[in-house]
């Protein structure tokens, strides 16, 4: 681990270095792929994690992934963002982490993290949720939902749909806006968010907006950027396929719309939704159809796109610039929508 943690502090050294130093330390040409150059300094910190290894996500085994997920993160964490406060505390059995935002009646934010559904928590999304609370200017209510495979679907949408529909009922206590109640998360944490919008605007309280971050919503079509992205970047293929098996089981499945929400038939008068794609992200295409299919069904969107980046960019803050721009951006495109809607 020390030989980990001396790699990675490396690659942060260098962040300063012109970017063409960058893609000769990395030991490869630059990469562009389907028109897009890869970011330098991702393509250095690709370069170190290959070194280091390719071991599947969740292999050998799920607790190896979870810990070398956790530890891996750590390594790419920057300096703390500073919020006004952070407490953890319990919904029933459910760990949440309330982050405060300097802004008085803030709207409030339901996070769902993402990691497949089988990895992540409260500690390897803090710097991303203190990015969205400082710079998108609301409260931000973080959930450690029950993972897969010891919790497998529909575990982690029940304790999603409990979470939010307590936000609906209790975000006076925590000092945000009633009015203003919002749902978001990444990759995983996305594909819950959405389906929950979508569940909750069926029953009648639906969320005020909904963050995308780079979702997943269908586990059924080949899409042109599992073929071009689905090796050695930084979610693989075989990385999703083992993350789907251990959420929904060995059995085939039909196209449902609690698991690809891009198979829902009802994607008419959802929240407005915020989607950020990463360009070099197996994920990208799939996002890139919800938007569109949540267009065309008249549902308000706004689509960020970061073409040099790859999934999992809002980990690589404290070590990748363009990674740390992009997730402010997010954040500010969030604080937008969040004020329009006032």
């Amino acid at each position: 681990m020390l030989k980990d943690r001396l790699r990675y502090y490396a690659a942060r050294m260098v962040m300063r270095l012109p970017d063409g130093v960058k893609i000769r330390m990395s030991g490869e040409p630059p990469i562009v792929i389907d028109g897009q150059q890869l970011d330098p300094q991702v393509q250095l910190l690709r370069s170190v994690r290959r070194k280091l290894g390719s071991e599947g996500l969740v292999e050998p085994t799920v607790e190896a992934g979870r810990a070398r997920y956790r530890r891996d993160i750590a390594n790419f964490r920057g300096p703390v963002t500073k919020v006004a406060s952070v407490r953890d505390f319990s919904i029933g059995a459910l760990r949440v982490r309330h982050y405060v935002p300097f802004e008085a009646n803030a709207p409030l934010t339901v996070y769902l993290h993402g990691g497949g559904f089988v990895l992540g928590d409260l500690d390897t999304h803090d710097e991303p949720c203190r990015i969205l609370c400082r710079e998108g200017g609301t409260h931000v209510l973080a959930v450690d939902y029950r993972l897969a495979p010891e919790h497998p679907f529909p575990a982690a949408l029940d304790d999603t749909q409990q979470v939010l529909l307590w936000a609906q009922a209790n975000a006076a206590s925590l000092g945000a806006d009633v009015k203003r109640v919002a749902i978001g998360g990444d990759s995983a944490g996305a594909n819950l968010s959405t389906v929950a919008s979508r569940l909750a605007a069926r029953e009648g309280h639906a969320p005020f907006a909904q963050l995308l971050i780079y979702p997943p919503t269908d586990g059924i079509t080949s899409r042109r950027s599992h073929d071009l992205f689905g090796k050695n970047f930084f979610l693989s293929n075989r990385d999703r396929d083992a993350f789907e098996l251990h959420y929904i089981g060995e059995t085939e499945h039909e196209p449902h719309p609690l698991v690809s929400p891009l198979y829902a038939k009802d994607l008419h008068e959802l929240p407005p939704a915020l989607i950020v794609l990463a360009g070099f992200d197996i994920l990208r295409d799939e996002g890139l159809a919800y938007a569109e299919a949540l267009q065309n069904a008249g549902t308000p969107v706004r689509l960020q796109s970061y073409p040099s980046l790859g999934h999992g960019f809002i980990h690589m803050t404290g070590v990748a610039p363009a990674a740390r721009r992009a997730m402010v951006a997010v954040a500010r495109e969030w604080r937008e929508i969040s004020r329009n809607r006032q």
